[in-house]
């Protein structure tokens, strides 16, 4: 584990993106405020307030440039403009501006991996072979035998490789073909990309989530990539590969760099890395001596199973392999992965609210899930995923954890007036949404608030030190620790009773906030009697 006195040494210095709750944003689906079906800059400003009460600190805004939505964004034709269907430059203004004006944080999407093929970088790179931008992108002539450069697999299914006829060239697409890869070991990209960054930092943004950031730069010598013997049919079909070649690459960490350097020209500006990493590879995205993301994200709530003894020991070991101040961070759903209450039901789905929230480091929230949205069942007649349209054999569509904001019981749950969500949104949405909870202390909503409220006030929470108390395959229990004060967390990850009593830890302390109402306030000393899906935040004496 990270020593304790440079656990004491980081949190006598905490920043805004240290101490603060991150909360993603996916644009389409937040809220609507033109009627057409899908959510806008107009609809997050709409909706400060209600993130304000809350208690984020920081808004994550996913991308809302010019795209031909192939990729619902992700696919950039214009890095600085704003797209007509989320609004305009106006729009984004007013929104930084009335963010900032409520003392909260804005941070942007930065897809620096690839562009969308209407990119006009890209239309120039493909309309000759000595074109001045032809070495932007990834180009490459066809094997011997006629056929792709090597077996690197694109994300969404099939080859990465994509044959140009006029150019008889195959260019490189770790996603869709609509998507080409940038090549990031051009200076020429790398000061390109980076001066689109700094029109957004000049404008006032908080930072950026670089998108797929381990992707960046791919081997040299474009080497195939091995097979994975663990590969299962019901995956992916880019998991029949192990990408050993094709990301994480030994020189991405130098891009990194720059960013951080541009970033850091900037007051108290911060990165954040997407990357889906292994820990002992995801914590070299610090950076050298931590000049690298102040926040490669970490999955590892997302990725584990349900298990407390599991959890218990990643959490050990995330914390043991962070690089002296390197600062934690956690995150328990996004726009990629199935949304918690469908995971893991929604009772536990409580507990790993209480868990996020009582973890040394940055927590990231993913809108809904602080009122237990669900996944949606989407018909294959009305998947818009690029991912499920692309292998429709394995239903892998993404549409099912992206559908409306649930705001209220009105037609389209409050999210749109128009007549068509551009996802249909939950059948569940008339006693599942924000205006049901907002007066009702049982709910999820009252619980994240509570939740947030002791974190943000408690420094011992936010920032104090993490100890392992005892783990077994129900309970998971740590302390928090700062200057004066210290608190126990103990967590039932089952739906079963069991008994609290650890041999080691002697214990007094009395109950601040529990998942059962009726335990709050209570003294506890020695073991305690944890009901099914429960979990406590003890203050000891």
């Amino acid at each position: 584990m990270q020593p304790q006195k440079q656990q004491k040494e980081n949190q006598s210095k905490q920043l805004w993106w240290q101490k603060g709750i991150i909360y993603e944003v996916y644009i389409r689906s937040f809220k609507d405020s033109d009627g057409d079906g899908v959510g806008d800059l107009k609809g997050v400003t709409e909706k400060l307030d209600y993130l304000k009460d809350l208690g984020i600190t920081c808004i994550w805004v996913t991308p809302f440039y010019e795209s031909p939505m192939k990729d619902f964004g992700y696919d950039v034709a214009d890095f600085k403009s704003v797209d007509k269907l989320f609004g305009s430059m106006a729009d984004f203004d007013r929104l930084l501006e009335e963010t900032h004006a409520r003392g909260m944080k804005l941070i942007v999407d930065q897809v620096p991996n690839h562009t969308s093929d209407q990119h006009a970088w890209f239309k120039e790179a493909r309309s000759s072979r000595d074109n001045p931008k032809r070495d932007w992108f990834i180009w490459k002539d066809a094997a011997e035998d006629g056929k792709e450069p090597n077996n690197w697999l694109a994300m969404f299914g099939g080859s990465a490789w994509e044959w140009d006829e006029k150019t008889e060239q195959y260019y490189y697409h770790a996603f869709l073909k609509e998507q080409p890869d940038l090549n990031w070991r051009n200076p020429e990209v790398q000061q390109a990309v980076l001066e689109e960054m700094r029109f957004w930092l000049d404008k006032g943004v908080d930072g950026f989530r670089v998108d797929v950031m381990w992707h960046l730069i791919k081997d040299e010598y474009f080497l195939d990539n091995p097979d994975n013997p663990d590969y299962k049919e019901e995956e992916p079909t880019y998991n029949r590969l192990q990408p050993v070649y094709s990301t994480d690459q030994p020189e991405v960490h130098d891009m990194v760099e720059l960013m951080r350097d541009l970033t850091d020209e900037y007051p108290e500006r911060v990165l954040i890395g997407e990357i889906y990493l292994p820990t002992h590879q995801l914590v070299t995205y610090y950076g050298h001596d931590n000049q690298g993301a102040q926040l490669p994200f970490n999955f590892l709530l997302l990725s584990l199973d349900w298990d407390a003894k599991k959890i218990a020991i990643a959490i050990d070991k995330y914390e043991g392999a962070l690089p002296n101040d390197g600062w934690p961070n956690w995150v328990i759903g996004n726009h990629d992965q199935s949304r918690l209450a469908t995971k893991i039901g929604p009772a536990q789905a409580r507990v790993a609210a209480m868990l996020l929230l009582t973890l040394r480091g940055t927590p990231t929230l993913y809108y809904g899930d602080e009122i237990g949205m669900e996944d949606v069942e989407i018909p294959k007649d009305e998947v818009q995923d690029p991912q499920g349209l692309h292998m429709p054999d394995k239903d892998l569509s993404r549409d099912p954890y992206r559908t409306p904001m649930q705001w209220d019981d009105s037609k389209n749950s409050g999210f749109t007036t128009g007549d068509e969500p551009w996802l249909r949104i939950s059948d569940n949405y008339e006693k599942l949404n924000v205006k049901a909870q907002q007066d009702d202390p049982e709910s999820m909503l009252a619980l994240y608030k509570k939740l947030i409220s002791l974190r943000q006030q408690e420094p011992a929470l936010h920032a104090g030190i993490y100890r392992p108390v005892y783990s077994d395959k129900q309970l998971l229990s740590y302390t928090r620790e700062d200057e004066g004060k210290r608190f126990l967390i103990v967590l039932n990850l089952s739906d079963k009773p069991c008994q609290f009593s650890p041999e080691r830890f002697k214990f007094k302390g009395k109950v601040r906030l529990a998942l059962h109402a009726e335990t709050e306030g209570k003294s506890v000393s020695e073991s305690i009697a944890m009901k099914g899906d429960e979990g406590l935040i003890i203050e000891l004496e």
